[in-house]
């Protein structure tokens, strides 16, 4: 088969995927304006308000890219019984992306981001949260309604993506990771620091340069590649994984690997782009990196070609999902 013809096919069967993802959703506020003048109240730009808009960020963010891929996404998590989960529902609902793993909770308020920009440049963003870990009760609950549809449906991935708000905790990363090694499920990781060392025995855990140095409490220079191996390495033994993929912004991708009991180390260089907001770029990269691997692509490919699609959205402005038409001809362009 051609590279075209191979390439062309992946992301066609991307449309055959179900991915599970877990983990801290949040609406995603924008508020649009022009800055023209500075208030005569303290030294800080007015903006004049010419729109708003709502986005899902956060896991959602990741449920969006995966549909972007033509995947179908299963998103598993809580939000407030509020008028801002009210909205976020409703932007569920205009995606066509199910609820079945939504849980509305009467102790915490939906996370929002509310993010102002004046003439395209984001200036300030005010986020409301709930931080703390879930409740027993809420945590029992969704537990019980992640078995439930692992138990109904095929699911060919398990996404972790943890923004530290308390819903992926110590003990519901060492039960999913348990169905999911019953079942024959690949899971992946986007982690922050709270529960870092946590993620042991699952299959990809993607951490970017800051979160490998404050979870190892190291510092790796970037351009450092031993000291990066090195601490890829480490995490990867401790955590027990197969794949480390450590993002290193404008320097690329390094995947820690074993193979035969062989260590390998793979360095893949970042595209040229120009960038105008890295906001979201990680839920790209771990969205695209988990459909291929439920695809059974190389640990190059899923670097590759994962690293490509963070890149891509990093040209938007705000958080928004990857185009796969403009990825797959940058993968048949590039790779």
């Amino acid at each position: 088969m051609t590279k075209e013809g191979k390439y062309t096919q992946l992301f066609r069967d991307f449309d055959q995927l179900k991915i599970m993802i877990i983990g801290d959703v949040m609406l995603d506020s924008y508020l649009w304006g022009k800055v023209d003048r500075i208030s005569p109240e303290a030294p800080i730009p007015i903006v004049a308000l010419e729109k708003r808009e709502n986005r899902m960020g956060g896991a959602a963010n990741v449920a969006l890219n995966v549909k972007a891929l033509g995947s179908e996404p299963i998103l598993c998590s809580l939000i407030g019984n509020d008028d801002k989960g009210d909205q976020f529902l409703d932007l569920l609902a205009q995606q066509s992306i199910r609820q079945t793993g939504i849980i509305r909770s009467q102790e915490r308020v939906t996370t929002t981001k509310f993010r102002i920009f004046g003439n395209h440049h984001q200036m300030l963003r005010v986020d409301e949260e709930v931080v703390h870990d879930l409740s027993e009760e809420d945590h029992q609950e969704l537990i019980a309604r992640i078995e439930t549809i692992l138990t109904e449906e095929t699911i060919q991935c398990i996404i972790f993506q943890d923004y530290n708000k308390g819903v992926i905790t110590e003990g519901l990363i060492q039960k999913v990771v348990g169905l999911a090694g019953s079942l024959n499920i690949p899971v992946t990781v986007d982690p922050k620091q709270r529960n870092f060392t946590s993620y042991i025995g699952v299959t990809l855990f993607k951490p970017n340069l800051k979160e490998l140095q404050i979870g190892l409490n190291m510092e790796i220079p970037a351009d450092n590649q031993d000291l990066v191996i090195r601490a890829a390495q480490s995490l990867r033994e401790m955590l027990k994984c197969r794949y480390v993929m450590t993002t290193l912004s404008e320097k690329g991708v390094m995947v820690s690997m074993a193979d035969n009991l062989t260590e390998k180390n793979i360095f893949v260089p970042a595209h040229a782009r120009s960038v105008a907001d890295v906001s979201g770029a990680g839920d790209t990269v771990i969205s695209v990196a988990s459909a291929c691997l439920a695809r059974g692509c190389s640990p190059y490919e899923i670097a590759y070609i994962s690293n490509l699609a963070g890149g891509l959205v990093c040209e938007e402005v705000g958080v928004v999902p990857v185009n796969k038409e403009k990825l797959l001809k940058e993968v048949l362009t590039l790779l």
